[in-house]
């Protein structure tokens, strides 16, 4: 007969500990009287009912496993359960949970394997529906996906039986509280400075700009690092699936979309809150993510007069960035040839700038590049800054620079009518990045 290795044995009995306590728990609080109290108040309160049950169950066990017991059962009935020590660090920025005895996250970029497990699926499911009912959602057979967001603004997606075969799993992209600084990204080495004061130059000047790029690739932390170059006295409308944004100006306003109910009705998507932004005189229109026919309005809006407008997409180069917009104008269903919609897009935006996660978890502008018109049909970009990789070095960092390429931008012009100068230094900076 196999025998149950010794480890596996104490985590069950801890979770059949934890259950137990958790019952009993539930069982005697007045749930009333105890949501009114102030949060510190409760834990302390939960806190000696949680010990003196202990002390109930004689399990012997030092002051220091009691003690993480008590934590944990507290996490279980005020907070997200085993979740709670991972959103509680702020270097992780995705917690993936992929069933209950598989949890990643992922920090500076690398994913990794945690020690963090629940109960079973069961227990998993109980998470994810307290998670969906804090943002006022359901989850259940007939509603098996759920896109929400907890308090702290992080991006959570939920998906269960029977469209998750191996069981619930869930997602959680993290965003902290600290928005990152030009500074810091200029430290990370996301870009050099004389791109970032290209980039503020283009900000200042009203350049509407396609951020592009894939998954964790960094589109929403630079396009909350550009907004900082927006001016303070313009009027700013932001439009969001789920609200990511975290910009820093007083005068802005903040619109997220709303998904149907379970009978599809209710629902509220970009493309109306684009209208009713243009309704509300925006002098600058940023659309967190471009992903359907609210394309077609965006680059409308942009052509007449919301100039300076921001937005990302999923792309992997710049001319896949413009072959996707393409198409999701094209699901407005509209009676327009396929040249005047190329042509609306090299007329409406300006720049744009492809960035990517590298394979050593850094994230970088690789390209910044003008759009400078249409050749066949197809909207044509000279690149004015690249990140030119050379290689891995033997720590496993990917080795390069940032450098100009030497193409002169037509955007030159436009700096010098809004009075902005940039310094020779902004062409003549190579910046090498882990060489040497």
């Amino acid at each position: 007969m196999s025998r149950v290795p010794g480890p596996s044995r104490a985590l069950d009995r801890t979770f059949e500990l934890k259950s137990e306590i958790h019952r009993k728990l539930i069982g005697i609080l007045n749930l009333d009287k105890v949501s009114s109290l102030p949060k510190d108040r409760l834990r302390s309160e939960i806190g000696r009912v949680v010990e003196r049950l202990l002390e109930e169950e004689r399990v012997p066990m030092t002051l220091a496993e009691q003690n993480r017991i008590v934590e944990e059962v507290l996490d279980e009935v005020l907070g997200l359960g085993p979740l709670e020590p991972l959103l509680k660090e702020p270097s992780i920025s995705d917690i993936l949970v992929n069933g209950p005895n598989k949890v990643y996250i992922e920090r500076a970029g690398r994913l990794s394997l945690t020690q963090v497990r629940f109960r079973d699926n069961a227990h998993l499911l109980h998470i994810i529906e307290k998670i969906v009912a804090q943002a006022g959602r359901r989850i259940d057979e007939a509603q098996p996906i759920v896109d929400a967001r907890l308090q702290d603004g992080s991006r959570v997606n939920a998906i269960i039986p029977p469209l998750a075969l191996d069981g619930p799993a869930l997602s959680i992209r993290r965003f902290g509280r600290h928005v990152i600084t030009s500074e810091e990204l200029i430290s990370f080495k996301t870009l050099s400075p004389g791109m970032l004061r290209f980039l503020a130059a283009c900000a200042q000047a009203k350049v509407s700009i396609l951020i592009s790029g894939g998954t964790g690739s960094g589109k929403t932390t630079t396009l909350n690092a550009l907004s900082r170059f927006i001016p303070e006295e313009e009027r700013i409308v932001t439009i969001e699936d789920t609200a990511e944004l975290q910009l820093q100006q007083r005068h802005v306003v903040k619109f997220e979309t709303r998904p149907p109910n379970i009978s599809k009705e209710g629902g509220i998507n970009q493309r109306q809150l684009l209208r009713t932004a243009l309704r509300m005189r925006p002098d600058r229109i940023i659309i967190g993510e471009c992903r359907g026919p609210e394309a077609l309005d965006m680059l409308q809006a942009m052509n007449t007069g919301v100039e300076g407008s921001m937005t990302t997409i999923h792309a992997n180069t710049p001319r896949d960035a413009f072959s996707r917009l393409e198409s999701m104008m094209l699901m407005a269903d509209i009676e327009v040839p396929s040249r005047v919609l190329v042509q609306q897009m090299s007329n409406a935006i300006r720049l744009v700038m492809q960035l990517a996660r590298l394979q050593d978890g850094t994230r970088k502008i690789i390209t910044i590049a003008e759009v400078t018109g249409v050749e066949q049909d197809r909207v044509q970009t000279a690149d004015v800054f690249v990140f030119e990789r050379a290689g891995v070095n033997e720590s496993g960092k990917v080795q390069g620079k940032f450098k100009w390429t030497g193409y002169q931008p037509k955007l030159l012009d436009r700096f010098r009518i809004a009075g902005i100068n940039l310094p020779q230094t902004v062409w003549d900076e190579v910046v090498p990045v882990n060489l040497g």
